[in-house]
């Protein structure tokens, strides 16, 4: 799954090639592209239809284009997208070829020449219209305010996020995949940001401390930040952004898919673990794991 910088990189597309255009025409090519959004395909083209795409916003792996309204009023309505495992929102000219797994496709009212396409090869993505949170200037849909603040965004509270560390009866990677105490954070760049802390990933949540929260993070924080300098992490040119280039910050991974490579911090062989239908990497000399609980 795209994490926050993939999608802030899509987004960061967006505001300069989509935001402040008209809609014209919308064609859905694939009906579960638009599966979220319930009244259907032509409800959907015909709700876009004249509407004027506002700013790009995102929170954690979710972004959106509000439909801007008339004066100062917030937008009510938004266009949300989600990438799935392959979702790729792209600027492309009217004449360019078709992707073989186009799913919608959105042209503008101007003379740019260019149009927003969504191509999704597997389908777990899609875009869906949705009321946004009553009285929120940036247009939030409803469906995700419970999603939290993302720690790249300057409203990221940090001493709740360790307040919430500390009651949380869980361990530390599940802690940093729940979206709903931190977001954007995917199994990546929480393997990622554990290994610079020399963090293991069953470590309890209860035994962080203060400063040692604060660590973590400033290396999340860090370990987005240089991803977001290189266009992100693609594997197999599925996330790229809306020209279609590819990020290539998986040349810079020191654990994520590492697995008997050495650490560069100490030389041990890296080590992988299945933990959640997923894959944990970690260096078993760096971060230690944690000691049995007494019976």
């Amino acid at each position: 799954m795209p994490e926050l910088p993939e999608v802030e990189v899509v987004r960061r597309g967006l505001a300069q090639w989509a935001c402040g255009r008209t809609v014209a025409e919308v064609q859905v090519l694939h009906p579960r592209a638009i599966r979220r959004h319930l009244a259907g395909p032509e409800d959907f083209a015909a709700q876009l239809a004249g509407r004027r795409l506002g700013v790009a916003r995102r929170r954690g792996k979710y972004l959106w284009l509000p439909l801007e309204t008339e004066g100062p009023t917030p937008p009510d309505r938004a266009v949300l997208a989600h990438l799935g495992m392959s979702g790729q929102l792209l600027v492309q000219p009217y004449e360019a070829p078709d992707e073989k797994h186009l799913r919608i496709r959105i042209r503008f009212a101007d003379t740019a020449g260019t149009e927003l396409r969504f191509v999704d090869q597997r389908t777990f993505g899609g875009l869906s219209l949705h009321d946004t949170v009553p009285g929120d200037p940036e247009g939030l849909p409803d469906v995700i305010a419970h999603i939290a603040r993302d720690p790249l965004d300057p409203a990221f509270d940090d001493e709740a996020f360790h307040a919430a560390l500390r009651r949380r009866r869980t361990t530390l990677k599940r802690a940093l995949l729940d979206q709903s105490l931190i977001s954007g954070v995917g199994n990546i760049y929480a393997d990622e940001a554990l290994w610079r802390s020399r963090l293991h990933y069953d470590r309890p949540t209860a035994t962080l401390t203060r400063p040692r929260s604060a660590e973590l993070l400033t290396h999340i924080r860090e370990v987005m930040n240089e991803a977001l300098a290189v266009g992100g992490t693609s594997f197999d040119s599925l996330y790229v952004n809306v020209n279609g280039e590819s990020g290539y910050f998986d040349r810079s991974l020191d654990a994520y898919g590492r697995e008997d490579e050495p650490c560069r911090r100490c030389g041990t062989a890296m080590r992988r673990r299945p933990w959640m239908n997923r894959s944990s990497y970690f260096c078993p000399r760096c971060q230690r794991p944690p000691r049995p609980r007494a019976a």
